[in-house]
């Protein structure tokens, strides 16, 4: 899992003892990472150089790039950060809840554990076809360049962030109904930040898309993953009735989400 690990940082929480790391600050998800879903079979190929898929790939590159350092580029730098606690700001404000490790601790473990078994489900077609991001073939800049290095050896199609993003917002919304249509547009806009940042084409977050959701799907089979919905849930009713609230700028993250993509 090079893309996910690599962009883990040294703020990340130490891992509780009881729950395995697989990589520094990854810790080991509900299913088994012997036997990953096999992405290679239920997303389309790669598009092809000269095909219409390309042709719409490289528009919407062009449409992003005027959008650096802006509001939606700064959002989809922090979004680009996949190291604990930051990483579980993202989905705060859809949640309308505080997601720490303090107030909402069996959530915040949920969400640290299936990062490992989102990203892993789009490596099969990432080693697959060994796609060029699009920072490679235009040059021009990337929201993380002290991440370049590692993002050239890691193959653009599917995007793992956006299987992160998407397998995130449909979890979280089966926790809080609620919230769905919020938590669902967050998902989304977590992968198009990857459009945003020059590092993916939009035929990547599409099929990283579909890896979440299969990721998510087989989660559902998973005895251990289903318990640990039950107890997230209750981490929710509990911060909701104890009137919790974000402690990040929502107003703000709602100003850059209006942003037209």
């Amino acid at each position: 899992m090079l893309g996910v690990s690599a962009c883990t940082s040294l703020e990340t929480t130490q891992a509780p003892e009881e729950v395995p790391e697989i990589r520094p600050g990854i810790l080991m998800g509900y299913l088994p990472t012997d036997a990953p879903l096999d992405s290679k079979v239920f997303v389309p190929a790669a598009p092809a150089a000269d095909s219409p898929r390309q042709a719409m790939d490289n528009a919407i590159v062009a449409k992003m790039l005027p959008l650096r350092d802006t509001p939606r580029w700064e959002l989809a730098t922090r979004d680009a950060r996949l190291a604990f606690p930051a990483a579980a700001d993202a989905f705060s404000c859809a949640l309308g809840l505080p997601i720490t490790e303090e107030d909402t601790p069996d959530l915040y473990m949920l969400l640290r554990r299936t990062l490992a078994d989102l990203g892993l489900a789009t490596y099969a077609a990432k080693n697959a076809y060994q796609r060029e991001r699009p920072f490679m073939i235009n040059g021009e800049p990337i929201c993380t360049p002290e991440e370049e290095k590692m993002l050239r050896g890691d193959g653009s199609y599917p995007s793992g962030h956006t299987a992160i993003g998407w397998g995130w917002g449909l979890i979280l919304s089966e926790l809080a109904p609620g919230r769905t249509e919020a938590l669902v547009a967050r998902g989304r806009a977590f992968g198009e930040s990857r459009n945003v940042c020059n590092v993916h084409w939009r035929s990547d977050i599409v099929a990283g898309r579909m890896a979440g959701a299969a990721a998510v799907a087989r989660l559902h089979t998973n005895e251990q993953f289903l318990a640990a919905m039950a107890a997230a849930r209750e981490d929710i009713s509990r911060a909701r009735e104890s009137g919790l609230t974000p402690q990040v700028d929502c107003e703000a993250e709602a100003r850059a989400l209006a942003t037209p993509l």
